[in-house]
C-alpha cells in the first residue's frame, strides 16, 4: 500500500488505498434545503430529491445507491473527529512522538471494556479509513490499514516534515450499530518549522490536470460544492470509478480541525450520473471558519488529489 504527503503549496500525486464511498442522486433543486439533523435515517430518500451532508452519528446501515451521507459532520453537539473517546470507543495510538521519514503507523480501536475491538462494520468496502494531516493542514494522507489478529492496526507512512499531527478514524464497530469518527494528536520529532495553509483559491492543477471549485461553504446550511476536471486545457468526460465514487471530499476546519468527509451526487453505472467533467458534493460545514478541501479522482489509471482553501461565506 502506498501514501501519499499533499502539501498546501505543491502540485499531489496519488494517493494510496482510499476509502470506497456510497454516492448521492443528482438534484433537481438544491439550494432550497438546509442540511439535515446528523441522527436522521439515509434510507428511503427519493432519487432525485435533495439532501444535505449528514452527520459523523447517522446510521449507515439501508442506505439507497443514491443516499446523500457523511462522516464527521455537525448535529448541534461536538464536530466530527475533534474527541478521542466516543460513545466509549477510544482512538489509542502506539506512539505520540515518531521519526521523520518512513515509519510503521500503529494504533488500536478500544472499546467500552478497555480491550481491542475486533468487529466491524465495512463502511464503503474497507472496515476503518485512516486520514492523518498536519495540523497547519499543508500535508495529508488517505489510507487504509490492515489490522492484525491482536486488534492492532498498521499502515506505513511516509510523513516527511516534523510538527504536530493529527490522526482520524471513520470506523463503524459492530456493537455500537452506526459510524463514529475518532480523532487523536501525535507529532513528528525534528526540526519543525511552522507553516500557514495556502490563501483561498478556486483551482487547484496536479499533473496537468486542472480542478475548478464552484460554491459556497454556508455554516448551519448545506450548499453544493461542484468541482471541474480539466486536462490540459479540455474537460474530462470519462473520470474513472474510483471505490464506487467519481470523487471523495475531506473537509476540515482550520484550528481545531472539525471533520467532514462527504461523498458525491450520483453514482458510477447509474443511468444518470456522467463521469465528468463534474463531481457535485451537498456538503454542510459545523461553523464559521476556513476550510481546507480535499478532492480525490481517478483518471488515466492513477487517483490524483486537488487541495483547497476556502472560508465560509
Amino acid at each position: 500500500m502506498t501514501t501519499q504527503a499533499h502539501t498546501g503549496h505543491h502540485n499531489h500525486a496519488a494517493h494510496g488505498d482510499h476509502a470506497a464511498h456510497t454516492d448521492h442522486a443528482a438534484h433537481a433543486d438544491h439550494a432550497a434545503h438546509a442540511a439535515h439533523d446528523a441522527h436522521a435515517s439515509h434510507a428511503g430518500h427519493d432519487q432525485h430529491a435533495d439532501h444535505a451532508a449528514h452527520g459523523g452519528h447517522a446510521d449507515h446501515a439501508g442506505h439507497g445507491a443514491h443516499a446523500a451521507h457523511a462522516h464527521g459532520g455537525h448535529d448541534g453537539g461536538v464536530p466530527g473527529g475533534l474527541q478521542v473517546t466516543q460513545d466509549g470507543y477510544t482512538l489509542d495510538l502506539a506512539e505520540k512522538i515518531v521519526a521523520t521519514g518512513e515509519t510503521e503507523f500503529r494504533f488500536r480501536i478500544l472499546g467500552p471494556d478497555g480491550l481491542p475491538v475486533n468487529e466491524f462494520d465495512a463502511i464503503h468496502d474497507k472496515e476503518l479509513h485512516l486520514i492523518v494531516v498536519q495540523r497547519e493542514l499543508t500535508g495529508f494522507w488517505h489510507v487504509h490499514p490492515e489490522r492484525q489478529a491482536d486488534g492492532t492496526w498498521t499502515v506505513r507512512l511516509n510523513l516527511p516534515a516534523a510538527g504536530a499531527y493529527r490522526a482520524f478514524t471513520d470506523i463503524a464497530p459492530r456493537a455500537l450499530g452506526r459510524t463514529i469518527t475518532l480523532g487523536a494528536d501525535f507529532a513528528i520529532a525534528g526540526d519543525y518549522r511552522p507553516g500557514t495553509a495556502p490563501e483561498p483559491e478556486r483551482t487547484f492543477t496536479v499533473d496537468g490536470y486542472e480542478v475548478a471549485l464552484d460554491g459556497d461553504l454556508v455554516a448551519g446550511e448545506g450548499r453544493l460544492l461542484t468541482l471541474t476536471v480539466r486536462k490540459d486545457g479540455e474537460l474530462v468526460t470519462d473520470l474513472q470509478p474510483y471505490l464506487a465514487a467519481y470523487g471523495h471530499l475531506v473537509i476540515l476546519r482550520a484550528g481545531d480541525l472539525a471533520y467532514v468527509h462527504v461523498h458525491p451526487n450520483g453514482e458510477p453505472g447509474d443511468g444518470v450520473t456522467a463521469p465528468g467533467p463534474d463531481v457535485t458534493f451537498h456538503t454542510a460545514v459545523p461553523g464559521r471558519g476556513t476550510y481546507r478541501l480535499f478532492l480525490d479522482f481517478k483518471h488515466g489509471e492513477k487517483v490524483r488529489t486537488a487541495a483547497f482553501t476556502l472560508p465560509t461565506a
